[in-house]
């Protein structure tokens, strides 16, 4: 369970886990949503995550689907508190809570880090994003509870039509299948 929360909560794992090889985010539609398509190594559509503009409250929700378009989690991100947090609550399609994510402030190297939590409020991992580097690719290294790379997600600068890509890798550099 830690392990598929920690995955889970680091958003393109969210919905599909290790099926999903890259994910592409879509220009924002006319009422301000954003759609992720995740896709597996044969092109194949593994599911999507849609969010929608920020509220009056300074929240924002994301709503994941599988292939098949059935509703199988959400993810509501919080308004920023008095230390420059925010945190993200994950919920299943029942919407019982399984976890949060907490994304601190960038240091002063331009990293920023968010700390997984299972539903309990034990660490399960963290996620570190270092600033984009000359191409504008930005790399997040993901580590389990024991300070462990588990992977990685390099996600490309915006293409002329809005759209990004990431492409997931393993521990080892694999990319996922």
């Amino acid at each position: 369970m830690k392990k598929i929360l920690f995955l889970a909560a680091s958003v393109y794992l969210l919905a599909f886990g290790a099926k999903s090889q890259t994910a592409t985010t879509s220009s924002t539609d006319i009422f301000g949503n954003r759609t992720t398509t995740f896709q597996n190594s044969y092109g194949q559509t593994t599911g999507t995550a849609t969010t929608t503009p920020t509220d009056v409250f300074g929240n924002t929700n994301t709503t994941y689907k599988d292939a098949y378009g059935r509703q199988n989690g959400t993810a509501t991100t919080t308004s920023t508190d008095v230390f420059g947090n925010k945190t993200t609550i994950y919920k299943d399609s029942y919407g019982r809570k399984e976890g949060t994510a907490t994304t601190a402030p960038a240091d002063i190297f331009g990293n920023t880090k968010t700390t997984y939590r299972d539903q309990y409020g034990k660490t399960t991992g963290t996620a570190t994003t270092k600033p984009a580097d000359v191409f504008g690719n930005k790399t997040t290294t993901f580590k389990d509870e024991y300070g462990r790379t588990t992977g990685t997600a390099t996600t490309t600068p915006t293409d002329i039509f809005g759209n990004k890509k990431t492409v997931l890798k393993d521990a080892y550099g694999n990319p996922l299948k």
